[in-house]
């Protein structure tokens, strides 16, 4: 290879790892963003549960409990989002509550679709008792797009 294009190829070398430096900053800010209560998740995965099959809720939880096994508590933001029927793994009197809670301190996130809990209290005229740790979000679904928009892959066990 010729002098000049050696000079050739480092500059444009030279030039597109400024052109990728913007890229890489931005990838890793929107990881931030993803999930800002586990800085260090390297992978990002929503639950989603609209089952009130017992045995959807039990498998739910054993795909959270994997993920945290496999990759750690600090690498993987795990974040379970039940509506319809899927509410009722979020009831104070689920027989999954002491897990629900056990993974709630390893901080697996559980949301709760607040369009289906003013829908169970029109149709009861009493609004569902919820274990504590359940963040109510206005729409279910409408939640799980926001988490894709944030770097979320959706799985529906």
């Amino acid at each position: 290879m010729n002098r000049r294009g050696m000079i050739v190829g480092s500059a444009a070398l030279l030039l597109g790892s400024f052109a990728m430096a913007p890229l890489a900053a931005q990838t890793r800010l929107a990881k931030q963003d993803a999930a800002p209560d586990k800085p260090f998740a390297e992978h990002f995965i929503a639950l989603q549960l609209s089952d009130s099959d017992p045995k959807k809720g039990r498998l739910v939880l054993s795909v959270a409990s994997n993920l945290l096994k496999a990759y750690g508590p600090d690498k993987v933001a795990v974040e379970v989002v039940t509506f319809g029927p899927g509410i009722d793994l979020l009831r104070d009197t689920n027989e999954h509550r002491a897990l629900v809670d056990s993974l709630v301190i390893q901080g697996v996130r559980f949301s709760v679709c607040g369009n289906t809990l003013d829908t169970v209290e029109r149709e009861t005229g009493k609004r569902p008792a919820l274990n504590p740790h359940a963040i109510e979000v206005q729409v279910g679904v409408g939640h799980l797009l926001d988490l894709t928009e944030r770097g979320f892959t959706i799985v529906r066990p």
